[in-house]
């Protein structure tokens, strides 16, 4: 498997809106495990396609202690949403930058499991949230949209100079990078 690269805000390419997978196929069980060996390398607990360049609404999840629980979802919806909380996120896309965000605590959903068929859940908590955030990638949305400009216009000159530099930033452990 590959590890790919994930864009970084402030890059055009985020702002791309997924497509709805149509073939399940094993090109989308490979590009699914790249995304997952991608995204425990990068130490993310969520990663969507887009920070990847790939077009196309997958995310995976892992919020599990010991990493081992992968989570895939194809085609998320989220339908319904309950409990609005503030939650402390960080983005592999947008890395070393941790902000306070509204989401909700309680979500349903509808998605696609790798044989295509299609299921509805409910998630709570950090995994709810996780949702939301990579959701929001699918949309070409970032959590730094949820920020004032001048913050957002701040995070992304920080990062345009660290990449250029060659910078890795570390990564927090909590709150986690989604």
């Amino acid at each position: 498997m590959a590890i790919l690269e994930i864009l970084h805000y402030p890059n055009n390419l985020l702002r791309q809106k997924g497509l709805d997978v149509e073939i399940f196929d094993e090109s989308l069980e490979i590009i699914i495990k790249n995304m997952l060996e991608t995204m425990y390398s990068a130490k993310g607990i969520g990663l969507a396609a887009i920070q990847v360049n790939i077009i196309k609404n997958i995310i995976v999840i892992d919020i599990s202690e010991k990493r081992n629980e992968p989570v895939v979802l194809i085609n998320p919806v989220i339908t319904r949403k309950e409990e609005k909380i503030e939650f402390e996120e960080g983005c592999l896309s947008v890395p070393g930058f941790y902000e306070k965000v509204n989401r909700f605590n309680v979500i349903e959903y509808e998605a696609k499991d790798l044989q295509g068929k299609k299921y509805n859940a409910k998630a709570e908590g950090l995994f709810a949230v996780c949702i939301q955030h990579e959701i929001d990638h699918l949309n070409g949305r970032l959590f730094v949209d949820y920020l004032s400009m001048v913050k957002r216009e701040s995070i992304a000159k920080k990062i345009q100079k660290m990449d250029s530099e060659g910078i890795k930033v570390q990564r927090k452990k909590i709150p986690y990078s989604i």
